[in-house]
């Protein structure tokens, strides 16, 4: 019989929570519309917004009249690490910049810079950010010619291959007015919710 009643006021509870919600749909609603069109504003026209532009190189030591061996491609996939290392080291940086004539300093291209390597390949990857289209392909191309030279110097890497030149970027990579407003859902939610009195505690 008290379990029976406890039931009922569970169901008593929950309906009344309901209905409160519901109550405040409206207050949920508007804020997050509010808080979105925040986040679009602030993305679209105060944040400056970042390209990205990639190219890739093949790498492998062997000549094109040598077999190779499926050793000598695990043995491949091994170094790239060691590529990546040589890519970001400050002799190609510092290289490309003085190339360029870039306004920085080493420390500021390196974080413009990321490498990939792709599992069980001899691919890699270099891909620049720059609020600069154009100058985000122009350095990633340049990166790409420094550091094929430096890889084989250091390596002594037979040929370090072109896989695909840098394009200039059509769109931007970020900042995402997605990903910040995914970032500030949880607090549209808790502001709306906190607005409403608990059911419970005004029985």
């Amino acid at each position: 019989m008290e379990n029976q009643k406890n039931n009922d006021e569970i169901e008593i509870d929950l309906l009344e929570l309901l209905s409160v919600l519901l109550g405040r749909i409206w207050l949920i609603i508007s804020v997050g519309i509010f808080c979105w069109a925040g986040c679009f504003a602030i993305s679209r026209f105060i944040l400056t917004p970042v390209y990205e532009s990639s190219t890739r190189i093949y790498i492998l030591n062997k000549t094109e009249s040598q077999t190779v061996t499926y050793s000598d491609v695990q043995l491949g996939t091994q170094l790239t690490k060691d590529y990546a290392e040589l890519i970001n080291s400050r002799y190609v940086l510092e290289e490309v910049i003085q190339k360029l004539s870039l306004d920085m300093e080493y420390k500021d291209l390196l974080r413009k810079v990321s490498v990939d390597t792709p599992a069980d390949t001899r691919i890699v990857s270099i891909t620049v950010e720059d609020t600069d289209p154009v100058q985000a392909m122009g350095i990633a191309n340049c990166i790409r010619e420094a550091a094929s030279s430096h890889i084989q110097n250091v390596m002594d890497i037979e040929a370090v291959n072109v896989v695909e030149t840098a394009n200039m970027p059509t769109e931007k990579a970020g900042p995402s007015c997605t990903k910040m407003d995914a970032g500030g859902s949880h607090s549209r939610m808790s502001v709306g919710l906190h607005r409403c009195p608990d059911p419970v505690s005004d029985g």
